[in-house]
């Protein structure tokens, strides 16, 4: 057994009495012993290999337990990268290479121009022009091909672009009106439209029938982009030091089939952790099972549990109601002004009667049931509905789990811990859309949005993810400490929370929610599952913390990001017992 020494470092280990060592040895990808170095080097031997960190800092990888890893990566991996466009004429050169490597006739689509998913630090606006091209510019870059510059999610009102090939594929043109639905379409002087449409033209989580009518004529996922759509998200996500997720959104089965697929050929280079959608909804295509197909879903995803895997794991069932704000479609138990200023009180996508048969299924066969539940409204039927049932809510040692509480209120937190569940969460939801419940719902709802201190003051397991983003998990943390909303840079209403529990969220703590018992943690036994980072997290200037660069990250003790660790002698120097 070769064992490898990491020495000259401040070890951050996070168990549960947050350890603080000085060297880490690691053999056979788990973690052989921490603490002192005098203490490691005695225990890795003489002919452990030594690695010098100078002076850097360990700590374990992020546990990702909300990262839409597959579903970002596979939309995005076909598309022409517009994030960082500065000009108009940046995107239609960038058109034109495409057009290269692409048969005439065959659609050339683009993301969005600026930072998925929010947009709020740049998008489009800032662009020389401060506006998105017409269809004449994208018909000069690429005349023989239908071009699409797409608008994503959760942003409503946005705006998207056709050129002329694209509103003729289809069939928008000076007949069709100037709004269908809740879609405008803009024209020039002469009522020719110009390419761009307004509104509800978001890719997903869209109510608007006229834009979905649309989407569903586009190849939006296209089979040659899931096998590197996934595999360059996983590299994207090792070298933002996470080294394990947690897909319980939007699976469906194909996608927990492709990440085994991805298991069987040594693909992986992070630990995941799934759980199929008892109803998948949020793309064009999405429809409700009725009850059979219901039942086969329950029952296919009873029949895949598998716990045992040292890398991918499949455990539990999810359902969820409701959707997002910018669409109009939380689920608040007040009415709020939508997206085109029309008051709601949001959408549900499935019936409460539904939910019910779900957890009664999950009750009696012994399936992990992951409830997402974004509005206080909706928070109050679920918790209606589980407080009749028989406890305790889990599947043997492992409580239910809500995802979200973005909208929680003490009263609701209370019940939520009374009821021994656990929680993942984001501050992405707070730093993303702070001003939007602002402006739509009010300021008095602020304190209610993402309590994370609350939520951990009643003793929830707490787990934490990127969803929307931003996707630099530091800045995540530097959210939890500090929380800011994103749109005016002000303080959010909320309390922070210490950086050391903030971390937790991110190792140990989201660990326990996965009940995956050996990662999470840089103790013996455990994977060697670690980052190596320049700064130490807890101690730096929080302004300092989002810059945070992660130089190494390791996955059972093999580099998956960054540059692998250098040995720089034996274990020579080891003291006498």
């Amino acid at each position: 057994m070769t064992s490898t020494l990491y020495t000259n470092a401040t070890v951050l280990t996070c168990d549960r009495s947050n350890s603080i060592a000085e060297a880490v040895a690691v053999a056979d990808g788990r973690i052989t012993a921490v603490g002192s170095e005098a203490f490691v080097r005695r225990t890795a031997g003489p002919d452990a290999a030594v690695v010098d960190l100078d002076g850097a800092t360990v700590m374990p990888g992020f546990i990702d337990t909300h990262p839409h890893l597959l579903h970002f990566g596979v939309i995005a991996e076909p598309l022409v990268d517009l994030g960082d466009a500065v000009d108009h004429m940046d995107i239609a050169a960038r058109l034109t290479f495409r057009t290269k490597t692409t048969p005439a006739g065959e659609w050339i689509m683009t993301t969005p121009v600026g930072e998925p998913h929010y947009f709020l630090r740049r998008s489009y606006r800032h662009l020389t022009e401060r506006v998105l091209p017409d269809r004449i510019t994208l018909d000069r870059a690429a005349p023989h091909h239908p071009v699409f510059i797409q608008a994503w999610a959760p942003v409503i009102p946005n705006t998207c672009v056709l050129n002329s090939a694209g509103l003729q594929r289809l069939g928008i043109d000076r007949h069709t009106a100037d709004r269908v639905g809740d879609v405008w379409v803009e024209k020039d002087a002469s009522g020719e439209p110009t390419g761009r449409l307004h509104g509800a033209v978001t890719l997903y989580y869209n109510n608007d029938d006229f834009m979905n009518s649309l989407l569903r004529q586009l190849p939006l996922l296209q089979p040659n982009a899931f096998e590197p759509g996934v595999v360059h998200a996983m590299r994207d996500a090792n070298a933002h030091g996470v080294t394990t997720i947690y897909e319980a959104h939007a699976m469906d089965f194909s996608h927990i089939e492709l990440y085994q697929w991805l298991r069987s050929t040594d693909q992986l280079s992070l630990r995941v952790q799934c759980a199929p959608e008892a109803h998948v909804y949020g793309m064009p295509d999405d429809h409700p099972p009725d009850v059979d197909r219901l039942l086969a879903r329950l029952r296919r995803a009873a029949g895949m549990v598998n716990r045992d895997d040292d890398i991918l794991r499949i455990d539990g069932i999810t359902i969820g109601r409701g959707g997002s704000c910018h669409a109009g479609q939380l689920l608040l138990r007040e009415p709020y002004r939508g997206p085109f200023g029309t008051m709601t009180s949001g959408r549900s996508f499935v019936p409460v009667d539904t939910v019910e048969k779900v957890m009664r299924f999950c009750l009696a066969s012994g399936l992990r049931l992951n409830m997402m539940i974004a509005g206080n409204g909706e928070l109050d039927d679920y918790l209606e509905q589980l407080e009749s049932l028989i406890r305790p809510l889990r599947a043997e040692d492992r409580p239910w789990i809500v995802q979200h509480a973005a909208i929680a209120e003490p009263e609701q937190i209370s019940r939520l811990a009374a009821l021994d569940l656990d929680l993942t969460t984001t501050m992405s939801f707070s730093w993303g859309k702070g001003e939007l419940f602002a402006d739509r719902v009010g300021e008095a709802i602020l304190e209610h949005l993402v309590p994370l201190q609350r939520f951990l003051n009643a003793g929830l397991t707490v787990g934490c993810g990127t969803d929307w983003g931003p996707k630099n998990v530091f800045e995540h943390l530097a959210l939890a400490a500090e929380p800011r909303y994103g749109a005016s840079g002000r303080a959010a209403a909320t309390a922070g929370v210490s950086r050391i529990d903030a971390l937790a969220t991110w190792t140990r703590t989201a660990a326990q929610v996965l009940r995956w018992n050996d990662i999470g943690s840089l103790v013996a036994g455990h994977h060697a599952d670690m980052i190596v980072v320049d700064r130490n997290p807890l101690t730096c200037p929080l302004s300092d913390l989002p810059h945070t660069r992660v130089l190494t990250t390791m996955l059972g003790g093999r580099p998956v990001g960054g540059s692998a660790p250098t040995v720089c002698n034996r274990n020579s120097r080891v003291e006498a017992t």
